[in-house]
């Protein structure tokens, strides 16, 4: 090869990576929220025995103290997506790093229950908003050949969030001697772990400054230059500008801004696409996946784990769960979408019939017996870790991907809503079924994971490699 070709390939590759590198800022800026995400749904996992004491409640009280973010999480999720496709991509998440700010400091600052659990709705619309944002937003923006990955950059950053809040808790607990209500900065230590939440809060307000808006957005509003400049600087100067922006403007030509009216038809209402990402989301949460994040603690002690290992199992627990991100993030775009489900299910319903058993011995002295105890926690962790491997990545790269243009932004609304009411489902009975039955609890988590399987054989087409333009 001569030097002048030679120097026009290291240019290409220069190019190239470059190009790569504004995209993943972008996408990884946008996740910051799923970070957030993970950050605020976990961190109270740290608290609750400081919020217990503070506030001399009971474990069902506690329970809808903790589970009643998950209402607000349901309310930003339903609003979010009419609302983006009003005011665009990057003003819902200006408006969700306001609210997560607000709440941090609120939530740090409470001086009674009610008071904290209006903090945690707030919160939890944040979170909400944020669950819907980042993975449309994503969508829109990454070119197709690399939207699997980039899309589950939102699910590494929230599974990133929660294990942060789980490092942040323990330095947090070690400061104050062990003590969730001793004294530091002036509050007592389960307030600032609450609190802490406002500099990721912060960053994520900033970054949503220094990201362009979607394409899709600003083609809708007539601002068709601005979507070419943000075409070619995600998708190379090599694009067809003109051609992409007619495209998408074909895509959207029928089009309107999508309502919750757009989503009916069909036998049982809504249309039956609709029906298939509400059941994505509902599988995802049934299986019992926030219960390793909201009690784990107060689960190991159950079982006679002392208070320091089992916030030592939490982390543990949080680190497998980013393990298995990466590997998602890896084989999303290689294998696809559906067989990375199917193997997460597979795994998960073998795992969660495995801590049934182990937590349907009887306790000697306040703990299970060693074989049992050692089941249980090794099962704890590869359910976790099938889970972060595909049900936690593919659900949001489905749910960003699989709706027609005409009413993505509705429909992934509503799926998202669904979402958090199923997790509130779960939050809030896991106390009472664990006092009923712990046992049997898992293995009703265990049949939904085995559910799972037949419906996404069934039910769910693959959507890897397509354009967003072919869902249809």
């Amino acid at each position: 090869m001569s030097s002048t070709g030679q120097t026009q390939v290291t240019e290409n590759r220069k190019a190239h990576t470059e190009h790569l590198g504004h995209v993943i800022f972008i996408a990884a800026s946008a996740a910051m929220g799923g970070f957030l995400f993970g950050y605020d749904s976990s961190v109270i996992n740290g608290t609750v025995g400081g919020i217990r004491d503070a506030y001399h409640i009971g474990s069902a009280a506690l329970a809808q103290v903790i589970a009643i973010a998950l209402v607000g999480c349901a309310i930003g999720a339903a609003i979010a997506g009419r609302l983006a496709d009003r005011i665009g991509r990057i003003r819902v998440m200006q408006i969700a790093a306001a609210l997560f700010t607000v709440s941090a400091v609120g939530s740090a600052l409470s001086f009674a229950l009610w008071d904290l659990a209006t903090w945690r709705v707030l919160g939890g619309i944040a979170i909400g908003m944020a669950s819907v944002i980042g993975p449309a937003y994503i969508a829109e923006v990454a070119p197709a050949a690399y939207r699997g990955r980039l899309g589950s950059f939102q699910q590494a950053a929230i599974v990133i969030g929660i294990a942060v809040s789980q490092l942040v808790n323990w330095g947090i607990l070690h400061a104050a001697h062990g003590d969730q209500r001793g004294k530091l900065l002036g509050i007592e230590a389960w307030q600032l772990m609450l609190g802490v939440m406002v500099v990721p809060a912060v960053l994520y307000g900033l970054l949503s400054l220094a990201i362009p808006e979607s394409p899709r957005f600003l083609i809708s509003v007539g601002k068709t230059e601005r979507a070419k400049k943000v075409l070619e600087d995600v998708e190379g100067s090599g694009t067809d500008l003109d051609a992409r922006v007619a495209e998408i403007e074909q895509a959207m030509h029928s089009e309107r801004k999508s309502t919750f009216k757009d989503l009916l038809g069909g036998r049982f209402g809504l249309l039956p696409i609709v029906w298939v990402g509400i059941a994505l989301s509902v599988f995802q949460q049934l299986v019992g996946i926030n219960v390793a994040f909201y009690y784990s603690a107060t689960l190991w002690q159950s079982v006679g784990i002392n208070p320091g290992a089992s916030f030592f199992y939490s982390f543990t627990t949080s680190i497998i769960n980013i393990v298995g991100t990466v590997i998602a993030m890896i084989f999303v775009d290689r294998i696809g979408r559906k067989p990375l489900a199917l193997i997460g299910s597979a795994g998960m319903a073998i795992s969660l019939a495995l801590e049934a058993w182990a937590f349907s011995a009887e306790l000697t002295n306040g703990r299970l017996p060693e074989p049992q105890a050692m089941t249980a926690l090794i099962a704890a962790h590869t359910f976790v870790l099938f889970f972060a491997l595909s049900w936690g990545v593919v659900v949001w790269v489905f749910l960003g991907e699989m709706f027609p243009n005409r009413i993505r932004a509705a429909a992934l609304g509503v799926a998202a809503a669904a979402q958090w009411v199923a997790n509130w489902v779960i939050t809030a009975t896991f106390p009472s079924l664990a006092e009923w039955n712990l046992s049997g609890t898992y293995i009703i988590y265990a049949s939904f994971a085995l559910l799972s399987i037949p419906f996404v054989l069934k039910c769910v087409k693959e959507t890897k490699g397509k354009a967003l333009e072919e869902m249809g």
